[in-house]
């Protein structure tokens, strides 16, 4: 009789290549959830099915989920189907639309789905990069992966083709290359962020931190940062004067303020109150983690607090409070949280509550938007050519002649447009509006009282023809077309 080990190493033996993944097999049903891996893949499967639901919201339409969607979608189609590299605009860097284009090259007109599951895409990136700057910066990724994958914003916005969740992901990316000292591969990292969006630029705070006294290492980092965003943006050097007025213009209108902010808190409490409502009470184990690193200021403590600080200043001077501007704090909150082995649990206990929160949004996002049926009654009751006026957030309307009504806000002047006499004298048949931008002047009447006249008018001089409510399997804002 052979023995075992004779058994194991007979060519003839038809155990001989089960044995092996037997052992990996057994090895994977001893660690506690399959091993780390394993906790990983978990996360982002449901993270995927998450971002999955409602990722179809308001189409055919690109501006009913996310209006930024029909700045990036259609160049990045544009740029393979003729229009080449250039594309001539730069409220935002190039990269998004670099990163979309090939995806596009097979589609007859800009697929906004399309583009929105390389957006899901990306954001799956962003949870597997927190896991990895979690676990290079305090040995664990579990809770930075799981505040990623269920904090309400990046749910939100990993379902639509805008610059917000790429950012975060090179945020998360460039802080964990930083706390490996791997500072020139770093650089790059900065200047890709930066090419999603510009505020990546903020990520140079934490590169100087990590290469203070290695002044060489540092310089090189810096000027790879310079060059992968020059890379990812190259036309920013060919138009550099539209590219800088531009990119002010848009940091301009965020310092000024927005529609519907005018009520908000100061600053540093309605950011505050952002990042609630995007991670809930397991924020308070992030600030405490927060509060331990400025304390202990260890070299990653110093790298992922010198982040999270100078970004932060910098909402601060910002009177748009819009959620999506904190998305970049997430992973490195994340990270700070996990510091807390002893907390993990607890952590995670405490992130049922935005995943509830994020189902919630989902669930609304399966159903049809107002303004997508009310377009399909436009299409059925009005006569093609006829000329219109529309609120911004209103679908377009190819068949029609539309006049574009510009959006109020603070600063900006008074669009002589709103005014119905002037209407009828050009012949404007019907004005589309929505909630969305009527029930936030009407709100902020003293604000915009020439803006808020205007509805008045609309409703005391003109002929409701058409009203819609969200409610009984409708979501979006409420829709009224009057006839002048």
């Amino acid at each position: 009789m052979r023995s075992s080990s004779e058994r194991e190493t007979s060519p003839s033996s038809s155990a001989t290549p089960r044995r092996p993944f037997r052992r990996r097999l057994d090895r994977w049903a001893a660690t506690q959830w399959g091993g780390k891996g394993t906790a990983l893949l978990a996360i982002l499967a449901g993270a995927a099915l998450l971002r999955a639901v409602g990722i179809q919201y308001g189409l055919p339409f690109g501006n009913l989920l996310n209006p930024d969607e029909q700045s990036i979608v259609p160049r990045a189609w544009k740029l393979v189907h003729g229009g080449g590299g250039d594309p001539h605009w730069f409220d935002y860097p190039t990269l998004l639309m670099y990163v979309n284009a090939p995806f596009q090259a097979w589609q007859a007109h800009p697929s906004y789905l399309t583009a929105r599951i390389v957006a899901v895409a990306l954001g799956l990136g962003a949870i597997a990069a927190a896991w990895w700057l979690g676990r290079r910066a305090y040995g664990t990724g579990v809770v930075p992966a799981a505040v990623v994958a269920v904090c309400t914003i990046h749910v939100m916005y990993s379902r639509a083709a805008v610059t917000d969740v790429p950012l975060t992901l090179g945020v998360a990316v460039a802080l964990a290359l930083l706390v490996r000292g791997r500072i020139e591969f770093a650089g790059v990292a900065v200047g890709l962020a930066t090419g999603f969006k510009y505020p990546g630029v903020f990520l140079l705070v934490p590169l100087v931190v990590a290469g203070w006294g290695r002044w060489g290492r540092l310089a090189a980092g810096i000027v790879l940062a310079i060059a992968a965003f020059l890379a990812s943006s190259p036309f920013v050097l060919v138009h550099r004067h539209q590219a800088w007025h531009q990119a002010r213009h848009v940091q301009r209108l965020a310092r000024d303020g927005w529609l519907g902010f005018e009520h908000d808190h100061a600053a540093p409490f309605a950011f505050v109150d952002r990042l609630w409502h995007g991670l809930g009470p397991v924020l308070i184990i992030c600030a405490l983690g927060l509060v331990v690193a400025f304390v202990r200021r260890t070299r990653t403590d110093l790298i992922l607090a010198a982040f999270v600080l100078a970004y932060f200043i910098d909402l601060l001077t910002l009177r748009a409070h819009f959620d999506r501007y904190v998305l970049p704090l997430v992973p490195p909150l994340g990270a700070l949280a996990g510091r807390f082995r002893s907390l993990a649990p607890v952590a995670l206990l405490l992130l049922v509550v935005p995943l509830t929160w994020s189902i919630r949004d989902a669930k609304r996002l399966t159903r049809t938007d107002t303004r997508v049926i009310a377009h399909r009654w436009v299409e059925q009751h009005v006569r093609p050519g006829t000329h219109v006026a529309a609120d911004p957030s209103t679908p377009p309307f190819e068949r029609l002649d539309v006049l574009h009504l510009a959006l109020p806000g603070p600063k900006r002047a008074f669009d002589p447009e709103r005014n119905v006499a002037r209407l009828r004298r050009q012949g404007i048949r019907y004005v589309i509006v929505t909630g969305f931008v009527t029930d936030r002047v009407l709100a902020a009447r003293s604000d915009y009282p020439r803006e808020a006249s205007f509805y008045d008018a609309l409703r005391r001089r003109t002929k409701l023809i058409f009203h819609l409510e969200p409610g009984d399997g409708r979501a979006g804002p409420w829709v009224s077309i009057y006839r002048l």
